[in-house]
């Protein structure tokens, strides 16, 4: 069965199929469609309509357009609509309406694409289960998760993000989930904000989309959760918290880090709980209990998630851990690399830096005798004027004192690497492409190195190097 005739998508739009066709998924990018896809030809940096040609040549079954585009046939299978990102709108509107699928909705400013990974495949295991791919979160990014929502779909986890305020409440209302998560409100995004209480209002307003009788599954462990109540209290919607402190529904009693997992003793539903999660760290294994709270919300196995969630492993640029083997001889010279490059708040940072401090690096395999804890860090961009007052502050995390070597990058970062004490005060360049220079002399066999930034640094530079270095062992590259 298709996903979308060009009878169901014209209704659902208002606009104009051209010939009769039949889509199988949804694309906006001709460097990844599939055979069978609708490419909609958005406007972003270029015009989308640039590209149809190349679309159909790919295989698209039909573009959606708002003309005929300059190289392609009055006959090329084409649904003409006013205006393209209204029509993708409409089309994931009628994507919501046209199933039975129970709906979760994420946002947050930490924390909200992992989580929505966690709850994926914890879902995927008791149903059919649609989510958002990467970090669609935002105007296009929800509508085109909707649209490619198949209506025989049971359960769908969608992430919703904002750079701005009067973002989230639109696509809230857009996806209309039966359950919301916020996983925390913390300071990203200060630019566009006055203060965190403006931030915890934006995030509060995912409830304005919640299904009567609702779920909101807010974090209680948060000095703006009054905030988050109150919006869910407009809704009528039923209030879970989960956190560490003892007003949580769902708290978390002990925290245990280790290698490759985190290890949790919780109590929900009033019941002891012990839980682990494939993936090291405090903020994944907190999150995990909205995860849990969502299961029991939306009535599935509660047991099931429980063992699934070992299972369950950070994705790439978001803390994912690997073993890169430095020599294809001895394969005992390895390190431990950990990708957190794709984005950065001081809360993010702050979690990232823990498991770092967790770690263990092992003595004895290369130049230096004691293997390091490693960390570098780029920029956290949109933070206001507060902005090198946090970067500074980060050296006051107890983390930091177990840190061996700090490496900074970036006009911002540039504020920590004044304030590090020199005995671990490493490199700082305004840049990352000079951090790249001689940066195997700086790492060794033993180390575990921490490499984090907002995305527009290009730390990913930085885990790519490494990597090449050596041989990534399959066996832990997760």
């Amino acid at each position: 069965m298709s996903l979308w005739t060009s009878r169901d998508a014209a209704r659902a739009t208002g606009g104009r199929s051209t010939v009769a066709w039949e889509a199988d998924g949804v694309s906006i990018d001709t460097r990844t469609i599939q055979p069978g896809d609708l490419f909609v030809a958005l406007k972003a940096a270029r015009d989308g309509h640039e590209f149809v040609a190349q679309a159909l040549e790919k295989g698209a079954a039909a573009a959606l357009v708002t003309h005929v585009p300059e190289g392609v046939a009055e006959d090329a299978p084409l649904l003409i609509v006013d205006d393209v990102q209204t029509a993708l709108e409409a089309l994931g509107r009628a994507g919501r309406k046209r199933t039975k699928a129970r709906v979760v909705a994420i946002t947050g400013s930490v924390g909200k694409t992992s989580t929505k990974e966690m709850l994926a495949e914890v879902l995927s295991d008791q149903g059919r289960t649609h989510a958002s791919v990467a970090s669609y979160n935002n105007h296009w990014g929800v509508p085109l998760t909707l649209a490619r929502m198949p209506a025989d779909t049971e359960y769908a986890v969608i992430e919703i993000g904002m750079n701005h305020p009067g973002e989230i409440a639109p696509l809230a209302k857009m996806a209309q989930p039966h359950v919301a998560i916020v996983t925390t409100v913390a300071a990203a995004h200060l630019e566009a904000f006055e203060n965190i209480e403006g931030i915890a209002a934006e995030k509060a307003a995912i409830c304005e989309g919640l299904e009567p009788r609702g779920t909101a599954i807010l974090n209680g462990d948060l000095d703006t959760y009054p905030i988050l109540e109150a919006a869910a209290r407009a809704k009528t919607a039923r209030i879970v918290t989960f956190g560490e402190s003892s007003r949580c529904h769902h708290r978390a009693t002990d925290v245990h880090i280790a290698s490759g997992a985190t290890v949790v003793q919780a109590r929900a539903w009033r019941t002891p709980l012990l839980y682990k999660v494939g993936a090291e760290g405090r903020h994944y294994a907190i999150n995990a209990l909205a995860v849990l709270a969502a299961v029991f919300a939306l009535k599935a196995d509660r047991g099931r998630a429980v063992l699934a969630l070992a299972g369950w492993s950070a994705v790439s640029g978001r803390g994912q851990r690997m073993t890169v083997v430095l020599d294809p001889v001895d394969r005992h010279l390895a390190l431990e690399l950990i990708d957190d490059a794709y984005n950065a708040n001081p809360t993010s940072m702050a979690a990232a830096l823990e498991v770092l401090a967790a770690a263990d690096p092992r003595d004895g395999l290369g130049r230096i005798a004691k293997g390091r804890r490693i960390a570098i860090l780029g920029d956290m961009k949109e933070l206001g004027p507060e902005a090198e007052a946090l970067h500074a502050g980060l050296v006051e995390l107890p983390s930091m004192r177990k840190i061996d070597v700090v490496h900074c990058v970036g006009p911002l970062m540039k504020a920590l690497h004044a304030a590090l004490p020199p005995a671990h005060r490493g490199m700082w360049h305004e840049e990352t492409k000079p951090m790249l220079r001689g940066l195997r002399g700086r790492i060794d066999g033993g180390d575990v190195i921490l490499v984090k930034g907002s995305l527009s640094m290009g730390l990913s530079r930085v885990v790519d190097a490494i990597r090449k270095m050596g041989h990534p062992d399959t066996q832990y590259d997760e």
